[in-house]
């Protein structure tokens, strides 16, 4: 099966582009990791058999470099520091505003995948339940179940 390659990264960039942007919010490592996804697609390209759609094809590449940028970064990085502002706020209201989104932010990483992903990709990613579940080769009435318990959990992680 000959593809031309020129012709794949044309058609698929962009969306691409914008399921790494799902996953990381950050354009610039989006954009890394699309660059990235590319050239390990045309490295190996002739191991693509078809099996799947050419752009699940993409994206599950493009998720696997994407994790493993994201553990590297995650090895490199010790503790944050949390920034105070100097505003003339309420700084009762800025503390527990800060700590229910580091709260959320603690639950939500800590979700077994593929919640943590499906719930990623249909809140930041703001993709379809039909996309989501052709990227893990499901049906959308998959992604809504997956989606379903991973709010449910987030929420009984609140309480």
């Amino acid at each position: 099966m000959a593809l031309d390659f020129e012709q794949i990264y044309k058609e698929h960039f962009t969306d691409v582009y914008k399921y790494v942007l799902s996953l990381s919010r950050d354009e610039t490592i989006a954009e890394e990791v699309t660059q990235e996804t590319f050239f390990k697609a045309m490295r190996h390209i002739d191991k693509f058999n078809g099996s799947c759609k050419l752009y699940v094809w993409l994206c599950q590449i493009a998720k696997n470099t994407y994790f493993s940028l994201f553990q590297k970064q995650k090895r490199a990085v010790s503790i944050v520091d949390m920034e105070f502002s100097d505003t003339e706020s309420d700084i009762e209201t800025d503390y527990l505003d800060k700590e229910s989104t580091k709260r959320l932010h603690v639950l939500l990483h800590d979700l077994d995948e593929p919640y943590k992903e499906v719930f990623t990709l249909r809140v930041f990613g703001e993709l379809k339940f039909s996309q989501i579940g052709g990227l893990f080769g499901k049906t959308d009435s998959w992604a809504r179940l997956i989606f379903y318990r991973a709010k449910k959990q987030l929420q009984e992680g609140l309480k």
